[in-house]
């Protein structure tokens, strides 16, 4: 029993001096010291390094981009389809024959060009009867007044001839007239469309014979929601995109005719526009998208909508600020205005706003941002900038 009790005191002891190993370093002539560990090393961003903030927080990298004043404009997208400037069916002002065509299809004509001849032999006949009967009225009338002079005839005789005369004159007028209508003309310059008729066809004042457009400029129809008319003008600007000139620019017109009367059916009200020098593929009848412009502001500070941060205390900027050789978020309430294209004007609540400031563009959302915090700003990714 004394041996078995001296060997388990043993072990103990064995288990105290490798315990004094692991943590206390003996000295000489005094108790056991403690060894100290070595503090870890603050972390930095050099380059590409990490650096720690305040409670060991890294640096949150964001992507910035400076705030931009701007003209912005407010538009509206609508559908419309295009128009001639002019455009007129070309029907006859009397009926008969058709002796004569004059034009091709398709053939740019002149105001006053002869596009089509009826018959009028009849006519003529009798404008050659008609100018037998002047002449005579007139000699009638010429001798009456010489045996007026003289006291051969009386006055009740040279109205007689006058009052012929008269009438004849009249009739031969009245001929002229319908002699003209014989001829079909041209009423403007323009373009004929395809003819309906051939020489020998009989034709009455019903009958379309051709269109005739005017393509010098073109006509944009289109409907305005009642909610955005009191924003469109005469005079407003608008730019007109369609399939057929996929490989030109939108071509600008402007507005010329508002109507003062809204349809009650779809509550939209019609508006016109021009186009003053439309390209050649962009015809009469082509369906068209319109980007009315409504509103422009000039010259306001404006940022993506991405860098719009909106929580409980309303729409926020981050902005970055420098501080003590460091940069770092700052939360800055702001109003918003106008939104166009990605972009939105910002006013502050307080303070001031300028170009010289630098706000985090993208990703606001989902950062861990917060006032104060370390930031690590970068430029805003090529994807994400807005084009001018």
């Amino acid at each position: 029993m004394p041996r078995i009790r001296l060997l388990h005191l043993g072990f103990i002891a064995v288990a105290v001096a490798a315990g004094c190993s692991d943590h206390e370093t003996p000295t000489e002539g005094g108790p056991p010291q403690t060894a100290a560990r070595p503090a870890a090393p603050a972390k930095d961003r050099e380059g590409g390094r990490e650096r720690t903030g305040s409670g060991g927080r890294p640096a949150q990298a964001v992507e910035v981009i400076p705030v931009q004043r701007r003209d912005l404009a407010e538009t509206l997208s609508v559908v419309g389809s295009i128009a001639p400037n002019e455009s007129a069916a070309i029907r006859p002002e009397m009926s008969g024959l058709i002796r004569s065509i004059h034009f091709e299809e398709g053939q740019r004509v002149k105001k006053g060009d002869l596009l089509l001849q009826i018959d009028d032999s009849e006519l003529q006949a009798q404008l050659a009867q008609t100018q037998a009967k002047h002449d005579l009225s007139r000699l009638n009338l010429e001798r009456a007044e010489n045996l007026r002079q003289t006291q051969s005839n009386t006055q009740a005789d040279v109205d007689r001839a006058r009052s012929e005369f008269t009438a004849a004159k009249a009739e031969l007028a009245m001929l002229a007239v319908r002699l003209q209508r014989t001829r079909v003309e041209a009423p403007f310059d323009g373009v004929a469309a395809s003819r309906t008729v051939s020489v020998g066809d009989y034709v009455n004042t019903s009958t379309v014979i051709t269109t005739i457009s005017d393509l010098s400029r073109l006509k944009v129809e289109f409907q305005v929601p009642e909610r955005y008319i009191s924003k469109v003008r005469p005079g407003s600007p608008f730019a007109v995109k369609s399939n057929v000139m996929d490989s030109l620019k939108p071509v600008g017109g402007e507005v010329y005719f508002v109507n003062s009367v809204a349809d009650r059916n779809t509550r939209s009200t019609e508006v016109k526009g021009y186009l003053e020098n439309p390209p050649d593929m962009l015809r009469p009848g082509t369906f068209v998208t319109i980007e009315l412009v409504l509103e422009v502001k000039q010259g306001v500070l404006t940022v993506p909508e991405g860098a719009i941060l909106v929580d409980q205390r309303g729409p926020q900027l981050v902005l970055v600020r420098e501080q003590r050789g460091e940069q770092v978020a700052e939360f800055v309430p702001v109003i918003l205005g106008m939104r166009t294209r990605g972009l939105v004007q910002v006013t502050p609540v307080r303070g001031s706003l300028s170009e010289e400031d630098i706000v985090v563009g993208a990703g606001v959302g989902s950062l861990q941002l917060f006032q104060g915090g370390r930031l690590d700003p970068r430029p805003l990714r090529e994807e994400f900038r807005l084009e001018e």
